[in-house]
């Protein structure tokens, strides 16, 4: 329920960001969230009982924070005694860091690689409910009772083999605006630029007016190298840069004496597609702030003249009219694909997966089944998603990132709620509240590591690229952690455990 919720809010967010002007599609989603929460608590807090539970009055000196971590601390000796479930929680806290992590990190990462946010939104929504059936089909594989069991394994399994084959075979065999392969470059010609970055010295910039060179130190911009802004406070002044390509990226400062600049591309204002008026750039701020950027593009590729001109128009509270510019950034081209034929392909895939699932998957998988516990379901999940890290270190098309977020749609939800099970199964049943509610610390607690490690190598290595493959290592060691929790001690301790709390009660 928890993913079709999610779903159908995303789905109407979706609507908003598409129809409603500027920003206000985003204002809107916001405060939608707001109201779905609120409503939908109605119901909660006024027919669902509150269990009975045991209270104590703080004594003199005590706070509520101080007491909490008190138990909190003393959960933890607790749960120690509990070996098996001590361990299990380990593994949990680890391989639950990575499957957080490339949970979060999905969109930052497709943006990286020049996704448009259209497919990236759709992605995500897309994860939200095929997740449904998938949790129930991967939620499903434990159970003895169910004699599809050898079905689901198929299933489980053909995706695994499946989807990183046709994504990888689309993406080298469809055509670039069907699959979102990366299309040719901008290239610089005889009279423009191409794709790239260019600073106020490249020799095709064009400075009309008195402009001034300064040097910005490192530690003003808060970056590791010092930078050259250059600057005018001449009314009519301009640079001009011929470029080939589409869209672009001004990077400048603002300021508490800064200006008003219009925008022209090839002589003429450039118009914003949301409001339908010229664009311009108000650089006034109270206080200097270097590196802001403005992002644009032109109705159509091609070569163009870009040129800012400094109005002389200025802020009603700016003291000053001055213009800035520390680079133009000429982007790549957007990436085109055809989601209609990459969902119809998925499709296509899952048919041909539930047919012959349903044929073979008796014959092949019985067996197989037979040893499928909550454990080995997880760890199942777990090498998926190592492969989804692996392939994530690769990928390069929108048609692979639609057939990956498959694929992380099939194991999200069923890794989830076995994981939740398998601690359940390992608890006392008479300490349920307070060892699910360091749970629930832990599950939290979790999304820390990942994408610090995450941040680090994008950072170390200039690409998201190595830090997508290094979230394997949650998996790897997390994994086999797990394979050294002995499950069925585990639970037979928690069952002596509430015996025993039983047999008190009675007495």
């Amino acid at each position: 329920m928890g993913y079709l919720g999610g779903g159908l809010l995303l789905a109407i967010n979706i609507v908003m960001l598409q129809y409603l002007p500027g920003t206000w599609g985003a204002r809107v989603s916001f405060l939608s969230v707001a109201i779905w929460w609120a409503v939908f608590s109605i119901p909660l807090f006024r027919w669902v009982p509150e269990p009975p539970s045991a209270t104590a009055k703080l004594v003199p000196g005590e706070t509520v924070v101080g007491v909490s971590v008190r138990r909190l601390w003393e959960t933890l000796k607790d749960i120690r005694q509990y070996r098996e479930l001590f361990e299990y929680l380990v593994a949990f806290l680890i391989y639950a860091d990575g499957i957080g992590t490339i949970i979060g990190v999905a969109a930052i990462y497709g943006a990286e690689l020049g996704f448009g946010s259209n497919e990236l939104i759709l992605a995500l929504l897309l994860v939200q409910f095929v997740g449904i059936p998938f949790s129930l089909i991967f939620g499903r594989l434990p159970s003895r009772s169910d004699t599809r069991r050898p079905f689901y394994l198929a299933f489980v399994l053909f995706n695994l083999i499946a989807l990183p084959l046709a994504g990888i075979s689309g993406a080298r065999l469809l055509s670039a605006d069907i699959a979102g392969s990366p299309p040719s470059p901008y290239t610089a010609t005889a009279t423009a630029v191409g794709e790239g970055t260019y600073l106020p010295s490249e020799a095709l910039l064009v400075y009309n007016g008195t402009w001034q060179s300064s040097q910005i130190s490192a530690d003003e911009l808060g970056t590791e190298l010092a930078a050259e802004y250059r600057n005018t406070t001449e009314a009519g002044a301009s640079y001009s840069l011929p470029f080939n390509g589409q869209t672009f990226k001004l990077t400048y400062s603002l300021g508490p004496d800064h200006g008003i600049w219009a925008v022209l591309i090839d002589g003429q204002p450039l118009i914003d597609d949301d409001s339908g008026e010229a664009v311009t750039i108000d650089a006034y701020n109270a206080t200097t702030r270097y590196g802001s950027s403005l992002t644009k593009k032109t109705r159509e590729p091609g070569e163009h003249t870009l040129t800012l001109v400094n109005t002389g128009e200025r802020n009603p509270e700016s003291q000053g009219s001055v213009m800035t510019l520390a680079e133009i950034q000429v982007l790549p081209p957007v990436r085109k694909s055809n989601l209609g034929i990459v969902v119809g392909l998925i499709v296509t895939i899952e048919i041909i997966g539930l047919l012959l699932s349903w044929i073979l998957g008796g014959a092949l998988f019985a067996r197989l089944a037979d040893t499928i516990d909550t454990k080995r379901s997880i760890i199942l999940a777990l090498v998926v998603y190592a492969a989804i890290a692996i392939w994530g270190f690769f990928l390069d098309s929108v048609i692979e990132f639609w057939f990956l977020a498959w694929m992380v749609a099939v194991v999200q939800g069923g890794s989830q709620a076995l994981s939740r099970s398998l601690f359940a199964s390992m608890a006392p049943a008479a300490k349920s509240g307070e060892f699910f509610g360091l749970f629930g610390i832990m599950e939290k607690f979790s999304a820390i590591l990942g994408p610090l490690i995450f941040a680090w190598a994008a950072t170390t290595f200039g690409s998201s690229r190595p830090a997508v493959l290094s979230i394997i290592a949650f998996f790897i060691v997390g994994g086999f952690l797990l394979t050294r929790v002995d499950v069925d001690e585990g639970r037979r301790v928690a069952k002596a455990e509430d015996a025993v709390f039983l047999k008190n009660q009675i007495a």
